[in-house]
């Protein structure tokens, strides 16, 4: 007993010290597990302000919390006087083994939080990405779910839409109807416009506003090329598109202005 009590008394200096970087270890430990909490909390609540999907928020402010805390871990380690290089270290190689093992995963992620966070598009818009076009029906964490017009269902990685162009034929509420007209080099070019502009007088659902433009537009190899250009609500492009080319040639035929087609004359020589 006498020689703990000598040993304390000697070292007492020593265990005070200790005991204080203890106690200080233990109020960064709490106080960092506090703000680890608080983080996580504040991302999921900006995720939630900006509209994200739940699951994104949750999955991102997890990782926060991670983050946090394990710096908090190592603080509190070195607080103590325990060397936490090696940790770190360590954790340095499992996570860039880990990041190497599911790069393609993590990709696809990152591009998944960047569509819901930018919104090139959203469901129920018509796209054209990654090679395909689709209506939007599901926009997933690392896929997402397009319908093509022929009700095929493609499943398309995040990172292949995010990867190159992606053009949205819904954002806008107007879109412009562009079609080629050819006409002979016999016909008369007043009267085909004439024509064509009556065509379109006639179609109901084309809008005023920006007016409709039809003007020559090239003289080709075998036809003067005309441009129709009208404005249509975006939910009527395809009706009123295949409704214009039906109408175009009907009355370019009551007219008589043929439409040129590829044509090709064999000559047959006799010989004795």
């Amino acid at each position: 007993m006498d020689t703990i009590i000598n040993w304390l008394n000697e070292n007492s200096g020593l265990i005070l010290h200790y005991g204080i970087q203890a106690v200080i270890a233990l109020v960064i430990f709490l106080l960092g597990g506090r703000v680890a909490k608080f983080c996580s909390n504040l991302t999921e609540k900006a995720f939630d302000k900006k509209k994200v999907d739940k699951a994104v928020g949750s999955f991102v402010s997890s990782i926060v919390y991670a983050i946090v805390f394990m710096a908090t871990i190592l603080m509190a380690l070195s607080q103590i006087g325990i060397e936490t290089t090696s940790f770190i270290a360590i954790l340095g190689a499992a996570g860039l083994a880990v990041g190497l093992a599911l790069q393609g995963s993590l990709s696809n992620f990152a591009s998944g939080v960047l569509i819901i966070l930018l919104r090139p598009f959203k469901s129920g818009d018509y796209v054209e990405a990654g090679g395909k076009a689709g209506t939007v029906k599901k926009i997933e964490i690392f896929s997402t779910e397009f319908r093509t017009p022929d009700n095929k269902v493609i499943i398309m990685p995040n990172s292949a839409i995010m990867s190159g162009p992606i053009v949205n034929f819904s954002r806008e509420s107007t879109r412009r109807i562009d079609l080629v007209i050819g006409v002979g080099y016999d016909a008369d070019l007043r009267k085909a416009k004439e024509v064509l502009k009556s065509v379109l007088d006639k179609e109901p659902r084309l809008l005023k506003d920006p007016a409709y433009t039809v003007a020559v537009s090239e003289l080709a190899d075998s036809s003067v090329n005309f441009v129709v250009r009208p404005w249509v609500n975006s939910g009527d492009y395809w009706p009123t598109y295949f409704d214009l080319m039906e109408n175009i040639k009907i009355s370019l035929d009551e007219a008589d202005i043929t439409i040129p087609f590829p044509q090709m004359d064999v000559h047959f020589h006799k010989q004795d």
